[in-house]
């Protein structure tokens, strides 16, 4: 089951025993009960009806049946980067992380890195909270097993499978590299003042602002054929800084994504392959605002609309979707 259901429902459920992971307004999650569920904040959806926002309702996504056992962990930016070591040998983790707080800069820019990170699907997203709150208050995560509600900690769900299961993790991301210059970076960062335009140095911000680049699309790298993004968050030009959604990395080779003509129709031809039912599923928020799928149905596609997208490590205007199937 992946849909938006109301408060009394949920924590009947939770009292019930299921184990569920949850996404709705902070203040919502935290009339909860103690139960085996992970939750973050997040008003913004892709409900059955169409894109969604409310804070009135939870979206709910149960683990699978099949699943033998959960554990529950809470994280500091000291002890994430060990979070294998937590991980069943059978099955796969989700990992819920508040935006803005030390522990989301320290996976972004460290989580490749992670000893045995690519053993085992690690899958989850970004909290957030409404944009008209940014500012006010800070996104959140919840240890349902606790009742910890934190804005520095992340919080994961560890779900062992039988061995005649697996858990497979992929992404679809509509963005490919245009055919324009090839830029780079000679630091990893959330920032950048100058970079390499095809060799030669240049300020960033003077070369989107020359180029007149749109920055609704993402920096596009290409990863052994996964097209992998980066967001623009904000331009600079007076201070000559570029800030983004998640880290540029050192040496990566990076270009401008092409323009995608009709995000909901692009979309729902893509997901319309896939011929599977996700267990779980997330998009970004800036693909809600850029693309207004406010309303728009993505194909049989549901679940909630993120500040960042986690598939072994950050992503940024990505779905990102987790299968159970049988194994081979």
């Amino acid at each position: 089951m992946k849909k938006l259901m109301t408060l009394e429902a949920v924590a009947q459920r939770i009292t019930q025993g299921e184990r569920l992971i949850l996404a709705a307004d902070e203040e919502l999650l935290a009339r909860l009960p103690h139960g085996s569920w992970i939750g973050g904040s997040i008003p913004y959806f892709m409900a059955d009806d169409g894109g969604t926002c409310t804070k009135d309702m939870i979206f709910v996504d149960e683990v699978p049946s099949v699943a033998t056992r959960v554990s529950i962990r809470s994280y500091d930016e000291q002890a994430l980067p060990a979070i294998a070591a937590d991980e069943f040998d059978d099955g796969y983790t989700m990992l819920i992380i508040p935006a803005f707080s030390g522990v989301h800069t320290s996976f972004a820019k460290n989580s490749p890195q992670y000893k045995d990170i690519f053993l085992r699907p690690l899958v989850g997203w970004i909290s957030g909270l409404h944009l008209a709150d940014l500012g006010r208050v800070t996104p959140k995560v919840f240890n349902g097993q606790t009742g910890q509600r934190s804005d520095a900690h992340a919080v994961a769900m560890h779900i062992e499978l039988p061995p005649s299961k697996v858990a497979n993790l992929d992404i679809v991301n509509l963005f490919t590299q245009s055919a324009g210059d090839v830029i780079t970076f000679d630091t990893t960062g959330f920032s950048a003042s100058d970079c390499f335009v095809n060799g030669e140095k240049t300020s960033f911000a003077a070369y989107l602002n020359e180029k007149k680049v749109n920055t609704q699309l993402p920096l596009v790298a290409d990863y052994c054929g996964a097209m992998i993004n980066t967001s623009f968050q904000s331009v600079d030009a007076e201070k000559n800084v570029v800030a983004f959604y998640a880290p540029v990395f050192k040496g990566i080779e990076y270009k401008i994504a092409a323009p995608v003509s009709d995000y909901v129709q692009e979309f729902k031809s893509k997901v319309d392959t896939l011929h599977v039912a996700p267990v779980f599923t997330c998009n970004c928020i800036l693909n809600y605002l850029y693309s207004e799928l406010e309303g728009k149905k993505t194909s049989h596609i549901t679940g909630p609309i993120t500040f960042g997208e986690i598939a072994y490590q950050l992503l940024n205007q990505t779905m990102v979707y987790l299968t159970v199937e049988d194994a081979a």
